[in-house]
């Protein structure tokens, strides 16, 4: 099983490739910015007695090049079956505050990046054996919850990925893929703590990246184009 999951390096990311790989033995492509991080991800994984392996690769994703990821993940892996958009930009700011740089670096991360990987990745995913991708986006993201203050430009961005990922699932559909979306709750993480500092979430990366690997493992069974809350809290 090859899986590639970007925002890789911390969180649910990094929580979820280590597991992909140590139990169930996948080749994991994990794509992140910081280098460092990656690498102490694939030695967590090295020391564990499994077949599993983490496969590095250190972009930028608000400047990516589609023809290279194709070729860094290429020279890697033949097939991807399954493709996890979790790389995120978060940050609180008051509406009046916010720039058009602000802006144009939390979509690029939040949502651009999607269809760069998506299309960079596609003849890959052509060969994959479950052909699924799952947007992670947020409860923040769907229409009818709850809101927060400072958060316009992270919910509305969100709110682009959940209309995406409804958008693929239909155009997509006859070339036998399928395409969700899991909108979580606050999940403690790293980008949540820089964010919200002395915020405790109700549910850990640990936690969640054990569903979000099921999903992504099983979901398409059952689900194409839908965007599933996942939040132990109401709303």
């Amino acid at each position: 099983m090859n899986v590639v999951i970007t925002g890789a390096s911390s969180g649910i990311g990094y929580q979820t490739a280590y597991r992909f790989a140590v139990e169930h033995g996948a080749k994991v492509v994990a794509i992140a910015r910081r280098g460092n991080r990656l690498s102490e991800l694939r030695e967590s994984v090295l020391r564990e007695d499994c077949s599993g392996e983490i496969i590095p690769i250190e972009l930028d994703l608000e400047r990516i090049e589609k023809a290279d990821l194709y070729n860094m993940v290429y020279n890697k892996v033949d097939s991807v079956d399954i493709l996890i958009n979790n790389a995120a930009k978060l940050f609180s700011k008051p509406f009046l505050e916010i720039s058009t740089d602000d802006l144009k670096s939390m979509y690029g991360v939040n949502v651009f990046s999607i269809y760069m990987v998506i299309q960079a990745l596609f003849p890959l995913m052509e060969k994959g054996k479950w052909k699924h991708i799952v947007n992670i986006t947020s409860i923040g993201g769907l229409g009818g919850t709850q809101k927060f203050s400072g958060l316009s430009g992270y919910s509305s961005s969100k709110g682009a990925v959940t209309i995406l990922t409804e958008c693929l699932a239909e155009e997509m559909r006859e070339m036998g893929f399928k395409v969700n979306g899991l909108a979580f709750g606050a999940v403690q993480t790293e980008m949540l703590s820089k964010a919200f500092p002395g915020y405790v979430a109700p549910v850990t990366d640990v936690e969640i990246s054990k569903f979000l690997m099921d999903f992504s493992m099983k979901g398409h069974q059952f689900f194409n184009g839908k965007v599933l809350p996942v939040s132990s809290t109401n709303p």
